[in-house]
């Protein structure tokens, strides 16, 4: 059976936003108001939600990552060409 991961993230274009979010979310924020306000991408407007993938299905850095979380565990910003991203794992 192939591994599958279910993962929220938010993607920023600044390793300084994507800091700046990780204070946020230590201060209480929830992970899904952060990606609605401040992710550049689509599914930002689902809370970050990417439903689950497979490996081979995302670039490297941020798929490792995300396998490399527990659920519930969110991952220090990851660059990829498309900028930084926070990831959760959901399960």
């Amino acid at each position: 059976m192939t591994e599958k991961v279910n993962a929220q993230h938010i993607l920023v274009e600044q390793e300084f936003e994507a800091q700046d979010l990780i204070k946020k979310l230590e201060e209480g924020t929830s992970f899904e108001k952060l990606a609605e306000d401040f992710s550049k991408c689509p599914s930002g407007k689902d809370g970050g939600n990417l439903g689950e993938f497979q490996k081979g299905q995302m670039v490297a850095p941020f798929e490792n990552a995300a396998f490399g979380l527990e659920v519930n565990e969110i991952s220090k910003p990851i660059k990829t060409q498309f900028g930084f991203h926070l990831i959760k794992r959901i399960g």
